[in-house]
């Protein structure tokens, strides 16, 4: 039994940029404006769901009293914590952390930043959203408005790439990917969003 994922990432946030993470930023009217743009010609969709996080959840509120669909707040789904690194800049970083900043680029699964949530946790609460999506949702269409480390994640598990090539996976600001998920949170296909292979 799959569901058909439709990855929206949040849109440009209020504090801009670094790496935000944790952190519960508003959209800017940009933003807000991006979102709105993004799903125009997307779905249909039987249901949505949301990280927790303003710069997601806001969004998902307003589209899913827009279109009458149930929306359901997904913990797991949030952003990869950052620890120490949270609202810092890779400019910032390179200033005093360069050398862990390199290694965390290098290989995100060896380097954790300091206080942060190692990318097997990280990885671990995504497969457990993903397992909780397919059992509520089998053969449905859904929106997961989210982040994008964990749209980077998914993407990359549905293309194939080694964990190496993690951070390499582009993944823009408002942007809608579609992936198709099987059994199991490794049986990640990616799809084009008008449903072919």
């Amino acid at each position: 039994m799959s569901v058909q994922l439709d990855l929206l990432r949040h849109g440009v946030t209020e504090l801009g940029g670094g790496l935000r993470g944790s952190l519960d930023d508003e959209l800017t009217a940009e933003g807000w404006a991006q979102m709105r743009a993004a799903v125009v010609l997307g779905g249909p969709w039987q249901a949505l769901v949301s990280s927790p996080l303003r710069r997601c959840a806001a969004f998902a509120e307003e589209l899913a009293a827009r279109l009458e669909l149930p929306l359901h707040i997904e913990a797991d789904l949030r952003e990869l914590h950052f620890g120490a690194w949270e609202g810092r800049s890779a400019a910032d970083l390179m200033h005093d952390q360069a050398d862990e900043l390199g290694r965390f680029w290098a290989d995100p699964y060896a380097f954790t930043p300091p206080q942060g949530e190692p990318l097997q946790q990280f990885e671990a609460r995504i497969d457990a959203a993903l397992q909780r999506l397919r059992q509520t949702h089998g053969r449905r269409r859904v929106l997961v408005v989210s982040h994008g480390g964990v749209i980077r994640l998914l993407l990359a598990r549905a293309r194939g790439l080694p964990r190496s090539q993690l951070l390499a996976v582009e993944v823009a600001h408002a942007s809608l990917h579609g992936v198709t998920l099987g059994a199991t949170p490794s049986a990640l296909h990616e799809r084009s969003l008008n449903g072919e292979a």
